[in-house]
């Protein structure tokens, strides 16, 4: 046994480099061809998960080789670093193996956000929407948490990252608009792009604040979307390009993501979380009604955290409620069937 591990952990080393075939997991996985003794060969290459031990962990930062920031904004930084590795040519001298997010000084909220925690699946309806979350969306927006995102809409931070915008404040139906990078791309790996498109108004907290009015804008800024993602990224075609909303947003600022069709759908474009854009104008246009009919009137189901504010402050009080409720008439009907 010792002997077959042996012979294959040899075989690696012999690996001779042809051309690469592949590269997607957003950049985590590449796949190469070559050949191990003039034998055709296939490596594939994938980032391992991270080690959980505590010396690893806490000796990470400070082994990074190079740390390029890629923007600030508030609280929240992102980087690109090496972890050492050792590049293969000079035209590679920036060669970055991390992504690197940063939130300092971060909250209890924070915390509870990027923690393992386990998710549910809710149904929001109309009413709960109406009586308790949109009560909740409101409070959030009025405690300071879109100050990083007004930041950008008033070009006082990432100012580099916008690729397009409509001129500031001047469009007479207030439907101003902007382009950037997010900072959660790298801006190098084409087949994992994800840019954003932030709307100027600050009426539109999230999907439910769209009506059949807002359909022409919406039509406008998807066009606008494509046609400057694919004027600044000759490379990338029209079809390649899927745009959506998340319901629930990370924050109560109506945004749209702007992705490569390759890149793989993971959490943050999963059913209960991601809306593509095309469906929203699709229902809203089906609606009956007048202007005014909206995504207000429809049952949204999605998935939350048991460590999120919105769980512990409205589903979950709505959840023990309705079992309470549950067990009171069950309760009821033994006693009636009791006195029968």
């Amino acid at each position: 046994m010792s002997d077959v591990k042996a012979n294959a952990e040899a075989l690696v080393p012999k690996f001779k480099f042809e051309r690469q075939l592949n590269q997607d997991q957003a950049g985590r996985r590449t796949t190469l061809l070559g050949t191990i003794d003039s034998s055709p060969a296939l490596l594939i290459l994938e980032r391992a998960p991270f080690p959980t031990s505590t010396d690893y962990l806490s000796a990470a930062p400070l082994t990074l080789r190079t740390i390029k920031n890629l923007g600030a904004n508030d609280v929240y930084n992102w980087y690109m670093a090496s972890s050492g590795a050792i590049p293969t040519n000079k035209e590679e001298d920036d060669f970055s193996d991390l992504k690197i997010n940063l939130i300092y000084p971060c909250t209890p909220k924070h915390i509870a956000k990027y923690s393992r925690q386990a998710v549910r699946y809710v149904s929001e309806t109309p009413s709960i929407y109406r009586d308790h979350v949109r009560p909740y969306m409101q409070a959030q927006r009025e405690s300071g948490r879109l100050n990083w995102v007004f930041n950008i809409i008033e070009s006082l931070s990432e100012v580099e990252d916008v690729i397009y915008r409509t001129p500031y404040g001047q469009d007479p139906n207030g439907e101003g608009f902007l382009l950037l990078q997010d900072l959660n791309w790298d801006r190098k790996t084409l087949d994992a792009l994800h840019l954003l498109g932030l709307v100027e108004r600050r009426d539109l907290w999230s999907l439910r604040d769209l009506k059949k009015k807002h359909v022409p804008f919406l039509r406008h800024m998807k066009k606008k979307f494509v046609e400057i993602t694919t004027q600044v990224y000759p490379t990338i075609e029209e079809d390649q390009l899927k745009l959506y909303v998340h319901y629930q947003p990370t924050y109560y600022h109506f945004h749209i993501h702007i992705v490569h069709v390759q890149l793989e759908a993971g959490a943050t474009q999963a059913v209960g979380k991601a809306v593509g854009l095309d469906s929203i104008i699709e229902t809203l246009e089906a609606m009956e009604g007048d202007g005014e009919a909206g995504m207000e009137r429809l049952t949204m189901c999605y998935t939350l955290g048991e460590e999120s504010d919105l769980w512990k402050e409205v589903f979950g009080p709505l959840k023990k409620k309705e079992k309470e409720q549950q067990q009171q008439q069950e309760q009821k009907q033994v006693g009636e069937e009791l006195k029968n």
